[in-house]
């Protein structure tokens, strides 16, 4: 568990992400919001800075802590991996990378990092996956495929007019607005 204090500062107990000893100065103040996978939290701070901690499944954000030092707004969670929204409008990821599978939890999202690196106005996420709604309506899905990280079968209808997406455990739904 992760309490949020008044105070901005972070309360932890339990297993798996219970242990933040390794944090704790970064955690006693500015905390607005925490994010949770299965066994890992990422805190952001007041300062648009992002603190993680806990094990596999992004409690080790060290391959992009330069990109988390600031400017964050918002950060997404599945269980495995984190998503973080910038104030320019490009994303963040990181996740679980000690299995065979890491690939496929939405933590490395290079294979659509050019279309994450501007626009992107929310992030939505379901079990393994996450989809990003850019502000032309279009949009980008990463992830376990079983989850719904890849839309290619859909694309043409997620290249515009998306107004608004949902998920569930593993699938995802866009509401597209009607053309005249």
């Amino acid at each position: 568990f992760a309490a949020l204090k008044s105070d901005g500062s972070v309360v932890t107990w339990g297993e798996s992400g219970g242990d933040s000893s390794s944090v704790s100065s970064e955690l006693n103040s500015g905390v607005t919001s925490i994010s949770s996978t299965y066994s890992a939290f990422a805190a952001l701070k007041s300062d648009g800075s992002v603190v993680t901690w806990g094990s596999m499944s992004g409690g080790d954000s060290s391959s992009v802590s330069s990109e988390l030092s600031s400017d964050v707004i918002e950060i997404f969670s599945n269980n495995f991996a984190f998503a973080a929204l910038k104030s320019d409008g490009s994303v963040v990821t990181w996740g679980n990378q000690n299995n065979q599978y890491a690939h496929q939890n939405g933590g490395n999202s290079s294979s659509v990092s050019s279309e994450l690196s501007s626009g992107v106005v929310e992030i939505y996420s379901t079990s393994g996956a996450f989809a990003a709604l850019k502000s032309d309506g279009s949009v980008v899905t990463w992830g376990a495929t079983s989850s719904g990280g890849n839309s290619s079968h859909v694309s043409s209808e997620l290249n515009s007019r998306v107004i608004q997406i949902y998920s569930s455990d593993n699938v995802f739904v866009a509401i597209v607005e009607i053309a005249n």
